[in-house]
């Protein structure tokens, strides 16, 4: 299927929110000087709220026409392609922070808190619970992998379901789905998918808006323009947080990335699909990965620096951020050509 214009490029956008979110608050904690005033250096999570809906509408669009043309989704196929493109970088990630809390940071003679059993901290994150996982504070660069089981959960749910209902359904289901869910989640019912995070109505909703038909017509451009705007304001400052509680603000996000999927993706938009910006779209994966192994080495670098020479506290701040940034960047760079492209071009044979 052909890729939908402007998409990679917005994959960078938000896995930059995500850092420029984790690096302030890593800095704070080890004492370091940091700056995280401005709204939109608080926006990591709803960054991920907004990949969750990017794949969800990409996703389930893609099994809806599969669907459609072929009469039947091969579910061999499709979870052979999740774990080609997820499993291999997930993996390494999760072995390298399991190393780094439970050998090297103790041989460097750092004390770190393990709150939980080694082996029940093990099967739960290699059997792709890391969000359960991430309840006993196991470490950022353990932590960061719930959004990864969550998304792993929701497909493992959602692709068989769409198998069995009809086609001409399928669209009732996925509304009914997004509101039961968001409601289900708020409640003091039943709260074991809050405190997991298991955030599916994002998926959900944006995937009944991919299947929706829009005409291109005036009131389409109105809608692009206001969705543009709004996102921008959403992202940019927090006059929708300070008004809203949190069933209504999540409640918020899910419709407003969904519908602005639709008209963000209707047309190419020449400042996204310039090929620096899909490059770095397409490392995406690995920005968000490698950021917080990023910010250990950036770490011990600083904090060897710095009782030795009186840096200003600016010049720690942006170089900070522009020293983890450029490396991971590079690191994911390195990973995607070396590493996971032979996965992904094994893709091919299960489309």
């Amino acid at each position: 299927m052909k890729t939908l214009p402007n998409i990679t490029s917005l994959r960078f956008f938000l896995a930059l929110l995500v850092m420029i979110f984790h690096i302030p608050q890593f800095f704070q904690n080890r004492g370091l000087p940091f700056f995280y005033d401005l709204p939109i250096f608080n926006k990591g999570s709803e960054a991920v709220y907004m990949f969750f809906s990017l794949s969800g509408f990409l996703i389930i669009r893609q099994l809806f026409n599969e669907k459609i043309t072929t009469g039947k989704i091969n579910l061999k196929n499709f979870y052979v392609r999740r774990i080609l493109r997820i499993f291999p970088l997930y993996y390494l990630v999760a072995v390298i922070g399991i190393l780094y809390y439970n050998i090297i940071l103790p041989e460097m003679g750092f004390d770190f808190a393990r709150n939980y059993n080694f082996w029940e901290g093990a099967i739960l994150l290699f059997t792709f619970f890391p969000n359960i996982f991430s309840t006993f504070n196991p470490g950022g660069i353990l932590e960061i992998l719930w959004s990864i089981g969550v998304e792993e959960q929701f497909y493992l749910l959602v692709a068989p379901l769409i198998l069995i209902i009809s086609s001409k359904y399928l669209r009732f289901f996925l509304i009914s789905f997004s509101l039961f869910y968001i409601t289900l989640y708020h409640s003091q019912f039943f709260d074991v998918i809050s405190k997991y995070r298991m955030m599916f109505f994002y998926f959900s909703f944006a995937g009944w808006c991919s299947l929706i038909k829009f005409d291109d017509n005036k009131n389409f451009k109105i809608l692009t323009v206001l969705s543009f705007v709004i996102v921008t304001l959403y992202f940019m400052t927090d006059i929708f947080q300070t008004v809203m509680d949190d069933f209504v603000y999540q409640l918020f996000s899910m419709v407003l990335f969904g519908f602005f999927l639709v008209f963000f993706t209707k047309k190419p938009i020449s400042f996204f699909e310039e090929k620096k910006l899909i490059g770095l779209g397409k490392i995406s994966y690995g920005i968000y990965m490698y950021h917080s192994i990023s910010l250990q080495l950036v770490g011990f670098i600083f904090l060897k620096l710095l009782p030795e020479n009186s840096l200003n506290n600016y010049l720690v701040i942006i170089s900070g951020f522009l020293i983890t940034i450029f490396i991971t960047i590079l690191a994911a760079h390195f990973s995607y050509k070396y590493f996971e492209k032979s996965f992904i071009n094994l893709k091919k044979k299960f489309r």
